[in-house]
Protein backbone atom coordinates (compact mmCIF):
# COMPACT_ATOMS: atom_id res chain seq x y z
CA UNK A 1 0.00 0.00 0.00
CA UNK A 2 2.79 2.25 0.38
CA UNK A 3 3.41 2.55 -3.18
CA UNK A 4 -0.07 3.28 -3.43
CA UNK A 5 0.07 6.33 -1.20
CA UNK A 6 2.39 8.26 -3.69
CA UNK A 7 0.88 7.21 -6.89
CA UNK A 8 -0.62 10.22 -8.48
CA UNK A 9 -4.05 8.81 -8.90
CA UNK A 10 -4.01 7.66 -5.63
CA UNK A 11 -3.10 10.56 -3.97
CA UNK A 12 -6.44 12.73 -6.43
CA UNK A 13 -8.92 10.31 -5.25
CA UNK A 14 -7.94 10.40 -1.64
CA UNK A 15 -8.01 14.01 -1.72
CA UNK A 16 -11.41 14.31 -3.30
CA UNK A 17 -13.03 11.47 -1.12
CA UNK A 18 -11.88 13.61 1.34
CA UNK A 19 -13.15 16.62 0.33
CA UNK A 20 -16.64 14.42 -0.25
CA UNK A 21 -16.39 13.36 3.84
CA UNK A 22 -15.83 16.74 4.61
CA UNK A 23 -19.71 17.56 3.62
CA UNK A 24 -20.57 15.69 6.97
CA UNK A 25 -23.55 13.71 7.58
CA UNK A 26 -24.24 10.20 5.90
CA UNK A 27 -21.51 11.30 3.20
CA UNK A 28 -18.81 10.75 5.72
CA UNK A 29 -19.54 7.03 5.64
CA UNK A 30 -20.25 6.75 1.89
CA UNK A 31 -16.82 8.47 1.23
CA UNK A 32 -15.52 5.70 3.88
CA UNK A 33 -17.01 3.10 1.57
CA UNK A 34 -15.50 4.12 -1.69
CA UNK A 35 -11.97 4.78 -0.07
CA UNK A 36 -12.11 1.25 0.95
CA UNK A 37 -12.54 0.32 -2.50
CA UNK A 38 -9.88 2.70 -3.22
CA UNK A 39 -7.08 1.20 -1.18
CA UNK A 40 -8.01 -2.09 -1.25
CA UNK A 41 -5.82 -4.68 -3.72
CA UNK A 42 -7.55 -5.23 -7.33
CA UNK A 43 -9.19 -8.05 -7.93
CA UNK A 44 -7.87 -10.29 -10.90
CA UNK A 45 -10.57 -12.97 -12.02
CA UNK A 46 -9.62 -16.00 -13.75
CA UNK A 47 -12.00 -17.72 -16.03
CA UNK A 48 -11.95 -20.32 -18.41
CA UNK A 49 -14.27 -23.81 -19.36
CA UNK A 50 -14.41 -26.50 -16.29
CA UNK A 51 -11.31 -28.21 -16.74
CA UNK A 52 -9.32 -25.19 -17.97
CA UNK A 53 -6.68 -25.39 -15.03
CA UNK A 54 -8.11 -21.97 -13.27
CA UNK A 55 -7.51 -23.68 -9.57
CA UNK A 56 -4.40 -24.89 -10.71
CA UNK A 57 -3.08 -21.37 -11.99
CA UNK A 58 -4.22 -19.80 -8.70
CA UNK A 59 -2.46 -22.48 -7.05
CA UNK A 60 0.96 -21.62 -8.59
CA UNK A 61 0.50 -18.25 -8.24
CA UNK A 62 -0.34 -17.79 -5.14
CA UNK A 63 2.13 -20.58 -4.09
CA UNK A 64 0.62 -23.06 -2.06
CA UNK A 65 -2.07 -25.20 -2.82
CA UNK A 66 -4.81 -23.15 -1.47
CA UNK A 67 -7.08 -23.65 -4.55
CA UNK A 68 -7.93 -27.53 -4.22
CA UNK A 69 -11.28 -26.36 -3.86
CA UNK A 70 -12.73 -29.65 -3.43
CA UNK A 71 -11.66 -29.38 0.21
CA UNK A 72 -14.17 -26.53 0.65
CA UNK A 73 -17.00 -28.09 -2.21
CA UNK A 74 -16.17 -24.83 -3.76
CA UNK A 75 -15.33 -26.02 -7.17
CA UNK A 76 -19.42 -24.58 -8.31
CA UNK A 77 -18.97 -21.21 -6.58
CA UNK A 78 -16.81 -18.16 -7.18
CA UNK A 79 -13.99 -18.23 -4.46
CA UNK A 80 -12.02 -15.45 -3.53
CA UNK A 81 -8.22 -15.70 -2.75
CA UNK A 82 -7.55 -12.45 -0.30
CA UNK A 83 -4.24 -11.85 2.02
CA UNK A 84 -5.05 -11.67 5.40
CA UNK A 85 -4.41 -13.64 8.81
CA UNK A 86 -5.79 -15.66 10.43
CA UNK A 87 -6.17 -18.63 7.23
CA UNK A 88 -10.26 -18.68 7.38
CA UNK A 89 -12.57 -19.03 5.23
CA UNK A 90 -16.84 -17.38 5.02
CA UNK A 91 -19.64 -18.13 2.92
CA UNK A 92 -21.17 -14.30 1.45
CA UNK A 93 -24.74 -14.83 0.56
CA UNK A 94 -26.68 -13.10 -1.96
CA UNK A 95 -28.48 -11.23 0.49
CA UNK A 96 -24.89 -9.45 1.93
CA UNK A 97 -24.81 -11.97 4.95
CA UNK A 98 -21.73 -13.59 5.72
CA UNK A 99 -21.46 -17.89 7.02
CA UNK A 100 -18.14 -18.87 8.41
CA UNK A 101 -16.62 -21.65 6.84
CA UNK A 102 -13.87 -24.06 8.97
CA UNK A 103 -11.36 -24.75 7.78
CA UNK A 104 -9.41 -27.68 8.85
CA UNK A 105 -6.30 -29.56 6.44
CA UNK A 106 -7.23 -32.49 5.18
CA UNK A 107 -10.64 -32.74 6.09
CA UNK A 108 -13.71 -31.80 3.85
CA UNK A 109 -15.61 -28.66 4.84
CA UNK A 110 -19.12 -28.28 3.77
CA UNK A 111 -20.83 -25.15 2.65
CA UNK A 112 -23.16 -23.74 5.07
CA UNK A 113 -26.04 -22.86 2.60
CA UNK A 114 -27.10 -23.80 -0.31
CA UNK A 115 -25.03 -23.34 -3.83
CA UNK A 116 -27.48 -20.80 -5.37
CA UNK A 117 -28.03 -18.44 -2.15
CA UNK A 118 -24.15 -18.04 -2.41
CA UNK A 119 -22.70 -14.82 -4.15
CA UNK A 120 -18.93 -16.25 -3.46
CA UNK A 121 -16.76 -18.01 -0.92
CA UNK A 122 -14.09 -15.30 0.67
CA UNK A 123 -10.94 -16.76 1.74
CA UNK A 124 -8.35 -15.15 3.57
CA UNK A 125 -4.78 -16.40 3.31
CA UNK A 126 -1.20 -14.99 4.92
CA UNK A 127 0.52 -14.99 1.57
CA UNK A 128 2.59 -11.71 0.19
CA UNK A 129 1.99 -13.35 -3.38
CA UNK A 130 -1.82 -12.31 -3.14
CA UNK A 131 -0.91 -8.75 -1.32
CA UNK A 132 -1.40 -6.71 -4.19
CA UNK A 133 -3.71 -8.57 -6.15
CA UNK A 134 -6.63 -9.94 -4.86
CA UNK A 135 -7.41 -13.50 -6.70
CA UNK A 136 -10.73 -14.32 -7.72
CA UNK A 137 -11.29 -18.08 -9.01
CA UNK A 138 -14.74 -19.11 -11.03
CA UNK A 139 -17.08 -21.85 -11.58
CA UNK A 140 -16.62 -23.22 -15.50
CA UNK A 141 -18.16 -21.69 -17.89
CA UNK A 142 -20.44 -23.61 -20.20
CA UNK A 143 -20.06 -26.57 -18.49
CA UNK A 144 -22.12 -29.93 -18.34
CA UNK A 145 -25.09 -27.86 -16.55
CA UNK A 146 -25.95 -24.32 -16.50
CA UNK A 147 -25.35 -23.76 -12.85
CA UNK A 148 -21.89 -23.17 -12.88
CA UNK A 149 -21.93 -20.49 -15.87
CA UNK A 150 -24.89 -18.86 -13.96
CA UNK A 151 -22.95 -18.70 -10.85
CA UNK A 152 -19.80 -16.75 -12.58
CA UNK A 153 -22.43 -14.58 -14.35
CA UNK A 154 -24.51 -13.58 -11.24
CA UNK A 155 -21.56 -12.68 -9.88
CA UNK A 156 -19.37 -10.82 -12.37
CA UNK A 157 -21.94 -9.15 -14.63
CA UNK A 158 -25.56 -9.71 -13.75
CA UNK A 159 -24.92 -8.89 -10.12
CA UNK A 160 -22.23 -6.03 -10.95
CA UNK A 161 -24.22 -2.99 -10.17
CA UNK A 162 -27.39 -4.34 -8.71
CA UNK A 163 -25.62 -6.52 -5.90
CA UNK A 164 -22.13 -4.35 -5.36
CA UNK A 165 -22.23 -5.46 -1.78
CA UNK A 166 -22.34 -9.63 -2.56
CA UNK A 167 -20.68 -9.10 -5.64
CA UNK A 168 -17.05 -9.36 -6.90
CA UNK A 169 -15.64 -5.90 -8.79
CA UNK A 170 -13.44 -7.69 -11.69
CA UNK A 171 -10.71 -4.95 -12.39
CA UNK A 172 -8.25 -7.23 -14.48
CA UNK A 173 -9.16 -11.00 -15.81
CA UNK A 174 -6.93 -14.14 -16.75
CA UNK A 175 -8.74 -15.94 -19.25
CA UNK A 176 -7.70 -19.71 -19.64
CA UNK A 177 -8.43 -21.62 -22.80
CA UNK A 178 -6.91 -24.80 -24.37
CA UNK A 179 -6.18 -24.28 -28.06
CA UNK A 180 -8.68 -21.53 -29.49
CA UNK A 181 -11.70 -20.29 -27.79
CA UNK A 182 -14.85 -20.74 -28.13
CA UNK A 183 -17.43 -17.98 -29.13
CA UNK A 184 -19.65 -18.24 -26.14
CA UNK A 185 -16.66 -17.86 -24.42
CA UNK A 186 -14.99 -14.69 -26.12
CA UNK A 187 -18.99 -13.35 -25.89
CA UNK A 188 -18.45 -13.88 -22.16
CA UNK A 189 -15.42 -12.34 -21.55
CA UNK A 190 -17.18 -8.95 -23.90
CA UNK A 191 -19.99 -8.71 -21.38
CA UNK A 192 -17.28 -8.38 -18.14
CA UNK A 193 -16.64 -3.97 -17.67
CA UNK A 194 -13.30 -5.03 -19.14
CA UNK A 195 -11.06 -4.05 -21.63
CA UNK A 196 -8.32 -5.82 -23.84
CA UNK A 197 -5.77 -3.91 -21.80
CA UNK A 198 -7.13 -5.30 -18.47
CA UNK A 199 -7.51 -9.06 -19.64
CA UNK A 200 -4.75 -11.44 -20.11
CA UNK A 201 -5.22 -15.04 -22.48
CA UNK A 202 -3.56 -18.14 -20.72
CA UNK A 203 -2.29 -21.10 -23.18
CA UNK A 204 -2.97 -23.65 -20.32
CA UNK A 205 -1.97 -26.90 -20.74
CA UNK A 206 1.64 -25.81 -23.03
CA UNK A 207 3.05 -29.08 -22.17
CA UNK A 208 0.18 -31.68 -23.67
CA UNK A 209 -0.30 -29.00 -26.54
CA UNK A 210 -0.65 -30.07 -30.00
CA UNK A 211 0.30 -34.09 -30.08
CA UNK A 212 1.51 -33.40 -26.76
CA UNK A 213 4.39 -35.10 -24.64
CA UNK A 214 4.41 -38.16 -26.38
CA UNK A 215 4.43 -36.51 -30.23
CA UNK A 216 6.92 -35.45 -32.90
CA UNK A 217 7.01 -31.88 -31.40
CA UNK A 218 8.21 -30.07 -28.67
CA UNK A 219 4.74 -29.04 -27.31
CA UNK A 220 6.22 -26.19 -25.14
CA UNK A 221 7.61 -24.69 -28.52
CA UNK A 222 4.20 -25.43 -30.47
CA UNK A 223 2.12 -23.63 -27.91
CA UNK A 224 4.71 -20.50 -27.71
CA UNK A 225 4.30 -20.13 -31.11
CA UNK A 226 0.33 -20.73 -30.88
CA UNK A 227 0.39 -17.99 -29.10
CA UNK A 228 2.30 -15.43 -30.68
CA UNK A 229 -0.56 -16.55 -33.51
CA UNK A 230 -3.31 -16.42 -31.00
CA UNK A 231 -2.23 -12.92 -29.20
CA UNK A 232 -2.97 -11.45 -33.11
CA UNK A 233 -6.29 -13.24 -33.33
CA UNK A 234 -7.35 -11.97 -29.95
CA UNK A 235 -6.11 -8.25 -30.12
CA UNK A 236 -10.17 -7.57 -29.62
CA UNK A 237 -10.51 -9.39 -26.49
CA UNK A 238 -6.85 -9.77 -25.08
CA UNK A 239 -3.69 -7.79 -24.57
CA UNK A 240 -1.57 -10.53 -25.17
CA UNK A 241 -2.09 -14.84 -24.42
CA UNK A 242 0.95 -16.38 -22.39
CA UNK A 243 1.83 -20.23 -22.56
CA UNK A 244 1.95 -21.78 -19.08
CA UNK A 245 2.20 -25.37 -18.03
CA UNK A 246 -0.10 -24.97 -14.80
CA UNK A 247 0.52 -28.43 -13.72
CA UNK A 248 4.52 -28.10 -13.84
CA UNK A 249 3.74 -24.69 -12.23
CA UNK A 250 1.31 -25.54 -9.89
CA UNK A 251 4.42 -28.59 -8.56
CA UNK A 252 7.05 -26.05 -8.64
CA UNK A 253 5.51 -23.64 -6.59
CA UNK A 254 3.72 -25.05 -4.13
CA UNK A 255 6.46 -27.24 -2.68
CA UNK A 256 4.96 -30.58 -3.49
CA UNK A 257 8.14 -32.25 -5.19
CA UNK A 258 9.86 -34.21 -2.39
CA UNK A 259 13.56 -35.99 -2.70
CA UNK A 260 12.20 -39.22 -3.11
CA UNK A 261 9.87 -38.25 -6.11
CA UNK A 262 13.03 -36.49 -7.63
CA UNK A 263 14.66 -40.55 -7.04
CA UNK A 264 11.48 -42.55 -7.90
CA UNK A 265 12.17 -40.03 -11.55
CA UNK A 266 15.72 -40.55 -12.02
CA UNK A 267 15.53 -43.93 -11.93
CA UNK A 268 14.19 -43.75 -15.38
CA UNK A 269 16.48 -41.65 -16.60
CA UNK A 270 18.30 -44.74 -18.60
CA UNK A 271 15.14 -46.24 -20.39
CA UNK A 272 15.38 -45.21 -23.76
CA UNK A 273 12.37 -43.20 -24.93
CA UNK A 274 9.70 -45.79 -26.70
CA UNK A 275 10.48 -48.04 -23.43
CA UNK A 276 9.87 -45.28 -20.98
CA UNK A 277 6.70 -44.25 -23.22
CA UNK A 278 5.25 -47.69 -23.20
CA UNK A 279 5.73 -48.27 -19.59
CA UNK A 280 4.10 -44.78 -19.15
CA UNK A 281 0.89 -46.01 -20.98
CA UNK A 282 1.16 -49.63 -20.06
CA UNK A 283 -1.30 -51.02 -17.14
CA UNK A 284 0.99 -54.19 -15.93
CA UNK A 285 3.98 -54.36 -14.04
CA UNK A 286 6.98 -51.58 -14.85
CA UNK A 287 9.43 -50.02 -13.66
CA UNK A 288 8.12 -47.89 -11.05
CA UNK A 289 5.21 -49.24 -8.58
CA UNK A 290 2.00 -48.13 -9.89
CA UNK A 291 1.58 -45.50 -7.35
CA UNK A 292 4.61 -44.44 -7.83
CA UNK A 293 4.60 -43.68 -11.36
CA UNK A 294 0.56 -41.98 -10.98
CA UNK A 295 2.11 -39.52 -8.38
CA UNK A 296 4.84 -38.69 -10.88
CA UNK A 297 2.49 -38.16 -13.28
CA UNK A 298 0.19 -36.14 -11.38
CA UNK A 299 3.20 -34.09 -10.40
CA UNK A 300 4.90 -33.44 -13.53
CA UNK A 301 3.03 -34.94 -16.22
CA UNK A 302 3.78 -36.77 -18.94
CA UNK A 303 6.14 -34.03 -20.64
CA UNK A 304 7.98 -33.85 -16.97
CA UNK A 305 8.61 -37.08 -16.89
CA UNK A 306 10.17 -37.77 -20.55
CA UNK A 307 12.29 -34.69 -20.03
CA UNK A 308 12.89 -34.16 -16.47
CA UNK A 309 14.34 -37.47 -15.65
CA UNK A 310 18.19 -36.51 -15.86
CA UNK A 311 17.53 -33.51 -14.54
CA UNK A 312 16.18 -35.14 -11.44
CA UNK A 313 19.22 -37.03 -11.15
CA UNK A 314 20.93 -34.03 -9.55
CA UNK A 315 17.83 -34.16 -7.35
CA UNK A 316 14.60 -32.02 -5.93
CA UNK A 317 16.02 -28.72 -5.96
CA UNK A 318 17.38 -29.05 -9.74
CA UNK A 319 14.24 -30.88 -11.29
CA UNK A 320 11.83 -28.12 -9.21
CA UNK A 321 14.31 -25.26 -11.11
CA UNK A 322 13.49 -26.69 -14.67
CA UNK A 323 9.79 -27.12 -13.92
CA UNK A 324 9.58 -23.48 -12.98
CA UNK A 325 11.72 -22.39 -15.81
CA UNK A 326 9.93 -24.00 -18.59
CA UNK A 327 6.29 -23.77 -17.21
CA UNK A 328 6.00 -20.11 -18.02
CA UNK A 329 4.77 -19.43 -14.95
CA UNK A 330 7.54 -16.22 -15.00
CA UNK A 331 6.32 -14.97 -17.66
CA UNK A 332 3.00 -14.89 -16.73
CA UNK A 333 4.47 -13.47 -13.28
CA UNK A 334 5.81 -10.17 -15.36
CA UNK A 335 2.66 -9.64 -17.16
CA UNK A 336 0.71 -9.85 -14.01
CA UNK A 337 3.63 -7.30 -12.13
CA UNK A 338 3.36 -4.83 -14.80
CA UNK A 339 0.83 -4.23 -17.40
CA UNK A 340 -1.83 -6.02 -15.85
CA UNK A 341 -1.67 -4.72 -12.15
CA UNK A 342 -1.46 -1.17 -14.05
CA UNK A 343 -4.36 -1.68 -15.83
CA UNK A 344 -6.16 -3.24 -13.46
CA UNK A 345 -5.00 -0.11 -10.83
CA UNK A 346 -6.57 2.79 -13.56
CA UNK A 347 -10.10 0.17 -13.75
CA UNK A 348 -10.30 0.22 -9.52
CA UNK A 349 -9.39 4.14 -10.27
CA UNK A 350 -12.43 4.48 -12.58
CA UNK A 351 -15.03 2.77 -10.32
CA UNK A 352 -14.25 4.79 -7.92
CA UNK A 353 -15.04 7.77 -9.59
CA UNK A 354 -18.45 6.19 -11.23
CA UNK A 355 -19.70 5.88 -7.59
CA UNK A 356 -18.66 9.31 -6.86
CA UNK A 357 -21.05 10.34 -10.08
CA UNK A 358 -23.89 7.86 -8.88
CA UNK A 359 -23.81 9.40 -5.30
CA UNK A 360 -23.89 12.78 -7.60
CA UNK A 361 -26.65 12.15 -9.27
CA UNK A 362 -28.61 10.07 -6.20
CA UNK A 363 -27.60 12.39 -3.08
CA UNK A 364 -29.55 15.34 -1.67
CA UNK A 365 -26.43 17.00 -1.99
CA UNK A 366 -25.74 17.07 -5.57
CA UNK A 367 -24.24 20.08 -6.49
CA UNK A 368 -21.11 20.07 -3.88
CA UNK A 369 -20.68 16.05 -5.16
CA UNK A 370 -20.40 17.06 -8.75
CA UNK A 371 -18.01 19.81 -8.21
CA UNK A 372 -15.93 17.54 -6.43
CA UNK A 373 -16.16 14.93 -8.75
CA UNK A 374 -15.85 17.29 -12.02
CA UNK A 375 -12.26 18.62 -9.88
CA UNK A 376 -11.11 15.04 -9.81
CA UNK A 377 -11.37 14.16 -13.28
CA UNK A 378 -9.93 17.32 -14.35
CA UNK A 379 -6.46 16.47 -12.61
CA UNK A 380 -3.73 15.95 -15.12
CA UNK A 381 -3.58 12.62 -13.31
CA UNK A 382 -6.60 11.12 -13.78
CA UNK A 383 -6.11 11.43 -17.71
CA UNK A 384 -5.57 7.93 -18.32
CA UNK A 385 -8.04 6.38 -16.49
CA UNK A 386 -10.39 8.62 -18.33
CA UNK A 387 -9.02 7.44 -21.54
CA UNK A 388 -9.12 3.63 -20.09
CA UNK A 389 -12.84 4.41 -19.46
CA UNK A 390 -13.05 5.43 -22.90
CA UNK A 391 -11.70 2.62 -24.33
CA UNK A 392 -14.26 0.48 -22.46
CA UNK A 393 -17.20 1.92 -23.79
CA UNK A 394 -16.31 2.46 -27.15
CA UNK A 395 -15.18 -1.23 -27.68
CA UNK A 396 -18.98 -1.67 -26.89
CA UNK A 397 -20.30 1.27 -28.29
CA UNK A 398 -18.33 0.83 -31.90
CA UNK A 399 -15.14 -1.46 -31.66
CA UNK A 400 -14.45 -0.83 -35.53
CA UNK A 401 -14.08 3.08 -34.39
CA UNK A 402 -10.09 4.14 -35.78
CA UNK A 403 -10.46 5.64 -32.11
CA UNK A 404 -10.13 2.51 -30.50
CA UNK A 405 -6.57 2.14 -31.75
CA UNK A 406 -5.78 5.85 -31.25
CA UNK A 407 -6.71 4.83 -27.38
CA UNK A 408 -4.74 2.07 -27.52
CA UNK A 409 -1.38 3.54 -28.32
CA UNK A 410 -1.88 6.34 -25.78
CA UNK A 411 -2.22 3.76 -23.06
CA UNK A 412 0.24 1.12 -23.67
CA UNK A 413 2.99 3.74 -25.04
CA UNK A 414 5.75 3.70 -23.03
CA UNK A 415 7.43 7.37 -23.03
CA UNK A 416 5.66 10.15 -25.16
CA UNK A 417 7.46 9.32 -27.83
CA UNK A 418 5.47 6.00 -27.99
CA UNK A 419 2.26 7.25 -27.12
CA UNK A 420 2.06 8.99 -30.49
CA UNK A 421 3.52 6.32 -32.29
CA UNK A 422 7.35 7.44 -32.70
CA UNK A 423 10.46 5.42 -31.55
CA UNK A 424 11.78 5.91 -28.15
CA UNK A 425 14.48 8.14 -29.51
CA UNK A 426 12.15 10.32 -31.19
CA UNK A 427 13.26 14.03 -29.86
CA UNK A 428 11.21 16.33 -27.95
CA UNK A 429 10.36 18.85 -30.96
CA UNK A 430 9.31 15.33 -32.83
CA UNK A 431 6.94 14.36 -30.19
CA UNK A 432 5.64 17.70 -30.13
CA UNK A 433 4.85 18.22 -33.69
CA UNK A 434 3.49 14.62 -34.00
CA UNK A 435 0.77 15.07 -31.11
CA UNK A 436 -0.09 18.90 -33.22
CA UNK A 437 -0.75 16.51 -36.73
CA UNK A 438 -2.61 13.98 -34.13
CA UNK A 439 -4.39 16.79 -32.27
CA UNK A 440 -5.57 18.33 -35.91
CA UNK A 441 -6.87 15.06 -36.82
CA UNK A 442 -8.24 14.14 -33.63
CA UNK A 443 -10.45 18.33 -33.65
CA UNK A 444 -11.56 17.35 -37.21
CA UNK A 445 -13.17 14.27 -36.58
CA UNK A 446 -14.69 15.41 -33.26
CA UNK A 447 -17.05 17.70 -35.36
CA UNK A 448 -18.89 13.74 -37.18
CA UNK A 449 -18.49 11.47 -34.70
CA UNK A 450 -20.63 8.28 -34.88
CA UNK A 451 -22.08 7.88 -30.86
CA UNK A 452 -21.80 9.38 -27.82
CA UNK A 453 -18.82 7.31 -26.47
CA UNK A 454 -16.66 8.34 -29.61
CA UNK A 455 -17.47 11.67 -28.80
CA UNK A 456 -16.50 11.57 -24.94
CA UNK A 457 -13.29 9.43 -26.07
CA UNK A 458 -12.36 12.29 -28.54
CA UNK A 459 -12.67 14.74 -25.85
CA UNK A 460 -9.97 13.08 -23.67
CA UNK A 461 -7.79 12.38 -26.62
CA UNK A 462 -7.83 15.83 -27.26
CA UNK A 463 -6.76 16.56 -23.70
CA UNK A 464 -4.06 13.60 -24.28
CA UNK A 465 -2.43 15.50 -27.37
CA UNK A 466 -2.40 18.79 -26.42
CA UNK A 467 -0.50 18.04 -22.93
CA UNK A 468 1.99 15.76 -24.99
CA UNK A 469 2.34 19.42 -27.27
CA UNK A 470 2.45 21.42 -24.36
CA UNK A 471 4.12 19.67 -21.78
CA UNK A 472 6.01 16.99 -23.73
CA UNK A 473 3.91 14.15 -21.49
CA UNK A 474 0.64 12.47 -20.82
Amino acid sequence: MSGMMSDPVHVVLDHGLRSLASLGGDLVGHANSIGASLWAPPRLVVVGRLKAGKSTLVNALIGAPVAETAALEATRVVAVYQDGAPSRAEVVALDGTRHPVPVVPGRTSTLPIPDEQIAYLHRWLPSAAIRDLTFVDTPGLATLTAKNEAATRRVLIDGFEQTRTASVDADAAVFLFDSTPRADELEFLKQLPLSPLNTLGVLSRADSFGEGALGRRDPLQHAAEHAVHMSRELAQTVSRVVPISGLMAQTSHTGALGEGDARALASLAGMAPLDLIDALESDGPGPLAPAVRDRLLDLVGEYGVLNGRQVATRGAAALNEWLAANSGIAALQQVLRTSLSEFAVLNRARRVLDRVDQLAYTHPAREPIRSIAYAMRSEPAMLRVGLLGDLQRLLVADPRSPVVDELRTLLTGRGPAACVGLPPDASVDHVRAHARQRLATAQGRASATMTAAEDAALVDVIRAYTSLMTTGHL
